[in-house]
């Protein structure tokens, strides 16, 4: 009888064994998909149930320079020149407010543009806002109006009150670029006026706007068509101001889906940029492309956007079609 007992007791507790070893596995496999979620899983788990377009012709475009990457497992299916030099002008502007939406505490803190910020961006012609020497103005409108509007004042002005000076905070975007891994990037200065030594390649600006797309409130932002700030007291009315692709673009709807936000960006040397990104057939898309002609008074950045866009989602259909 006391035997029977103890081989009873042996077995309830390998079964209870059994119960919290499958429990533990189940844990560690929901915990391993909530990690690789951004590292590529819901790529695959999609890949499994859905086609999905891994490779695309991106030619044929104004663009010399092209990256399209999937925005969950930073997988590229198409590009021209990813790797190689470019100048990517207001672009520079995402690292500029990623870095300042991390470093700030407080989004409504008010911050003073100071007087000297002014003179060389008249000089330089660099593309401003619309806010004044003196003015106070809130962090959560320099950060829409760096990159909306693609506001230099705003970039400086951000600058100088989390890091003391645009050198120090310039400082701070090198290291995130090399923690997220921008490999052949280099900055000068928050804005992206031209300098030979401030660089980066079309991918490395596909892997920063995957990054920043991340956060809650830079992904608001750029997603943002117009934007209206608070009262400062030089704008008793604020100020409104609205987005530099959005406006260049008549319908973000795209064959399969739509173009969901993006920055612009142009120099002499760097020719027009744009990183945007979609959502095509389910799925979210990066694309970055520079150097397309600034001559012509045509948005070509933002026609080539929606060039491959379509033809991406004429991908993901025909495959949808085709497994149908």
């Amino acid at each position: 009888m006391a035997a029977r007992k103890r081989k009873k007791k042996k077995r309830t507790s390998k079964t209870k064994m059994l119960l919290c070893l499958m429990v533990e596995i189940i844990v560690v496999l929901v915990l391993l998909v909530i990690i690789g979620w951004d590292y590529g899983v819901e790529d695959w788990l999609k890949e499994v149930t859905t086609p999905v377009v891994k490779e695309l012709d991106v030619g044929g475009v104004n663009s010399s320079h092209v990256v399209l990457m999937s925005a969950n497992g930073g997988k590229v299916i198409g590009e021209i020149n990813g790797e190689e030099q470019i100048y990517p002008a207001s672009l520079t502007k995402i690292m500029t407010v990623i870095v300042a939406i991390e470093e700030l505490d407080d989004l409504e803190e008010k911050i003073m543009l100071d007087a000297d910020i002014f003179p060389e961006l008249y000089a330089g012609d660099a593309t401003q806002a619309g806010f004044q020497a003196g003015e106070a103005v809130r962090a959560i409108d320099l950060l829409y109006g760096a990159i909306l509007p693609s506001g230099a004042e705003c970039c400086i002005g951000l600058a100088d009150a989390i890091a003391g000076s645009e050198d120090a905070f310039v400082e701070l975007m090198n290291k995130k670029a090399q923690k997220i891994g921008m490999e052949n990037t280099h900055f000068c200065d928050t804005t992206g006026l031209h300098d030979p030594n401030h660089y980066s390649t079309a991918y490395d600006m596909a892997v920063l706007l995957k990054y920043a797309i991340r956060n809650d409130t830079f992904r608001e932002i750029i997603e943002t068509p117009r934007h209206s700030t608070g009262v400062t007291n030089i704008h008793p009315d604020g100020i409104t101001y609205y987005s530099t692709m959005f406006k260049n673009l008549n319908d973000p709807t795209v064959t399969e889906g739509k173009i969901l936000g993006g920055k612009t960006g142009y120099t002499n040397e760097a020719g027009l940029c744009l990183a945007s990104f979609a959502e095509i057939g389910g799925r979210e898309y990066i694309l970055v492309t520079a150097g397309a002609p600034g001559n012509t008074g045509e948005p070509l950045h933002v026609q080539d956007a929606v060039t491959i866009y379509n033809r991406l989602g004429e991908a993901a259909q025909a495959l949808t079609d085709k497994n149908a």
